[in-house]
């Protein structure tokens, strides 16, 4: 049995971990979370996330730190369906699909909605693959204002940029649009471009 906390139907789940935990896929496009970190991370997304607590079970990411967990709120096909948790937007993307057709149908046929395969393409012209470690974030996110563009990204380690964007969803969820936050600086003082 792995080193998780198997919540729900774990239909599919703890095959998936047994077999391709901590594999990374097309140089780093999309990862499968390693069993020792998944409770720890169902944690960051339930901080987060609240509405989503007792329900997610961890267990990927993409290039861009988009975190993708079974949620046992809502059945695909009679399981436990896929919902992806993007810190850019702060939004929690329903996706139309249990954990084995997200596998072999959506991540095959809609791979560029799915990973935002063009995106990164433009990204691997400016910057490298990130590590598995890593992710390709945004130095303003969009629910901050931040732009959809390349000189708006950066990479960084994927445990640091969502417990920040954690800590920003959170204070950010409920607030009209338009509120200002203030500015935001980087740690050594200066503004994002």
């Amino acid at each position: 049995m792995p080193v998780f906390d198997a919540k729900g139907d774990c239909y599919g789940l703890v095959e998936l971990i047994l077999e391709f935990g901590g594999c990374s896929f097309d140089n780093a496009l999309y990862r499968v979370m390693t069993p020792s970190l998944i409770n720890e991370w169902n944690k960051k997304i339930e901080y987060a996330f609240p509405d989503f607590y007792g329900r997610v079970q961890c267990f990927g990411f993409d290039w861009l730190g988009r975190i993708f967990a079974v949620d046992s709120g809502r059945l695909e096909e009679g399981y436990s369906g896929v919902v992806m948790f993007e810190p850019g937007t702060g939004q929690a993307l329903e996706i139309p699909c249990n954990i084995v057709t997200f596998h072999n149908n959506e991540l095959v046929e809609y791979s560029e909605e799915a990973l935002a395969v063009s995106f990164r393409f433009q990204w691997l012209i400016r910057g490298a693959a990130p590590s598995y470690e890593e992710c390709v974030g945004y130095r303003i996110p969009l629910f901050l204002g931040g732009k959809d563009v390349m000189d708006n990204l950066e990479t960084s380690n994927l445990d640091v940029y969502w417990t920040l964007m954690a800590q920003l969803i959170r204070k950010a969820r409920g607030l009209p649009i338009g509120t200002v936050f203030g500015k935001i600086t980087s740690v050594d003082g200066t503004l994002p471009e």
